[in-house]
C-alpha cells in the first residue's frame, strides 16, 4: 500500500477548509483515510494551519510522500527541512 500524505477539501461551497491527512494513494480525494495529521485552512488572513510535528514524522519515517501543496506546508511550518 502507497501511503500519501495530502489534503481532503472539507467545508461549504465556496468557503473550503482542508484537513491534512496519511491516506492510500489509490483512495478518492475525499474519501476514507487512515489518520488526520492537521487542518489547513487558506481563506483566513494569514491561513489557519495546525499540524500535528510527531504523527506527521511518524509517516515521513514509514515511507509515507508528501504532496508537493503538504511538504510546502511542512517546511514552512517546521515540521520537515527544505532540501
Amino acid at each position: 500500500m502507497a501511503v500519501k500524505l495530502r489534503l481532503t477539501r472539507m467545508g461549504a461551497k465556496k468557503t473550503p477548509f482542508y484537513r491534512i491527512v496519511a491516506t492510500d494513494s489509490r483512495k478518492a480525494r475525499d474519501g476514507q483515510y487512515i489518520e488526520q495529521i492537521g487542518y489547513y485552512d487558506p481563506t483566513k488572513d494569514p491561513a489557519d494551519v495546525k499540524i500535528d510535528a510527531e504523527i506527521a514524522k511518524k509517516w515521513l519515517a514509514c515511507g509515507a510522500q508528501p504532496t508537493d501543496t503538504v511538504r510546502d506546508l511542512f517546511v514552512k511550518y517546521g515540521v520537515i527541512e527544505k532540501k
